[in-house]
């Protein structure tokens, strides 16, 4: 059987041989929305959790969050419907401020702002990078209950109006993400991060959770602490388009749009797999090894012990983290990993190697990348050729009968043991 997966820009494509079973755990195929902009809009009419629209000349200034360039969100489709909202209340372009959730990535240079934002907003409104280590930019805003210390952009907090635009999807520690994600963490400082990711060690904090996954909800406290008004999210199916859009409190936003993505992204296997090819979805999910990882994380899910995971992720800029690369760098062997990340605590970068380690201590992970293969096995990564090479190594070792199972959309995808 002939297998295909989205691949950077493309796809790439396999041979399964023997005659093998192969199944495929792919997202459910779900009608997306006649008219996006139509259902961003009406999301925005009608907003949940009792957020209510200002009265014409009650706001002075907006900020605007928005995800950086390794999450797809159509902007195209939500941007025009809100801008258009906020022009009704009276806001002049220059009160606008859209600030780019970098997280604990590095800021993006303004040279790269169009692979995120559409030229007519690039035009028209003051668009910033965040920066989480740029001290002078932070603000500190109290202490969630879990002890984690809230700072973050001062631009952000400083607005009369804070809004942040994203999606709701499964995400691999914080369960989903979605609602004050986008400012909780995006536009965090460093310390507030790697506090609240140092939760993704308990048990609790696992894919496809909510209510009593605690990393999420640390979250939840940081935006509440923050202050952010509203959430503007879509669910997209597999292809990128919008199922459905919310607007309103970040938390009844949430609420609701969890559900939703949870349903269209768990899948049912009946059994464990001596191999899973698994791609994280194609660009921008695939841009690097630390937006990757996240395949990886749903593949280990499904794969039985001794078995093998082949990912198949372009990571045109490679590591994606200075701090992953020259951290893991000084490694030896996937068990080093292990000790030295709990033996130092967490730390943002690092953490990448460590889950890549965790996901694969009962497996082989094989890697079909663009990467030179000196930084694959630097970043302690077993490269190949090409992907028909490795499903070839790696289906000579399975049992006589035993199937494959390949996970197009891994990175968006709960695969589980049911039925």
């Amino acid at each position: 059987m002939e297998i295909h997966l989205p691949y950077g820009h493309s796809t790439v494509s396999a041979t399964i041989p023997g005659g093998r079973g192969v199944d495929v755990v792919e997202l459910e195929d779900t009608p997306a929305a006649p008219d996006p902009i139509e259902e961003v809009r009406g999301a925005l009419a009608d907003p949940v959790g009792g957020f209510v629209w200002p009265a014409a000349g009650q706001v002075r200034s907006v900020a605007i969050a928005v995800n950086d360039k390794t999450r797809p969100v159509p902007h195209r489709h939500l941007l025009p419907p809100l801008m258009d909202r906020l022009d009704r209340l009276g806001i002049p372009d220059e009160a606008i401020t859209f600030f780019i959730a970098v997280g604990g990535h590095p800021p993006m240079d303004p040279a790269e702002f169009p692979a995120v934002l559409p030229a007519w907003v690039l035009d028209r409104y003051r668009v910033v990078s965040h920066d989480a280590e740029r001290r002078d930019d932070l603000v500190h805003r109290g202490e969630t209950s879990r002890g984690t210390a809230v700072w973050v952009n001062r631009g952000y907090v400083r607005a009369d109006l804070r809004i942040v635009v994203g999606t709701v999807e499964p995400h691999q520690f914080v369960g989903f993400s979605g609602g004050v994600k986008s400012a909780a963490i995006g536009l965090a400082g460093l310390a507030t991060i790697n506090a609240n990711h140092t939760l993704m060690a308990h048990p609790d904090a696992r894919i496809g959770t909510y209510a009593d996954n605690p990393a999420r909800q640390d979250v939840e406290e940081i935006g509440r602490l923050i202050g952010v008004d509203l959430a503007l999210n879509v669910v997209l199916d597999p292809q990128r388009e919008i199922v459905r859009a919310l607007a309103g409190d970040p938390v009844a936003v949430m609420e609701r749009g969890h559900p939703i993505a949870r349903r269209l992204g768990q899948v049912a296997v009946s059994q464990e797999y001596g191999l899973v090819v698994a791609s994280p979805g194609g660009h921008p999910k695939d841009i690097n090894v630390y937006q990757s990882q996240k395949a990886v994380a749903s593949a280990a899910r499904i794969v039985r012990p001794g078995g093998t995971i082949i990912l198949t992720a372009a990571c045109p800029e490679g590591a994606g983290s200075q701090g992953l690369e020259q951290w893991v760098s000084a490694k030896r062997t996937r068990r080093e990993v292990l000790d030295a990340f709990r033996a130092e605590g967490f730390r943002i970068g690092p953490h990448k190697a460590f889950q890549l380690a965790r996901d694969t201590e009962r497996a082989r992970l094989l890697v079909c990348s663009d990467m030179p293969d000196d930084l694959s096995r630097r970043l302690l990564l077993e490269p190949v050729a090409d992907l028909q090479t490795a499903v070839d190594a790696a289906t000579a070792d399975l049992d006589p009968g035993e199937r494959v199972a390949v996970v197009p959309h891994a990175a968006a995808t709960i695969p589980y043991l049911g039925t």
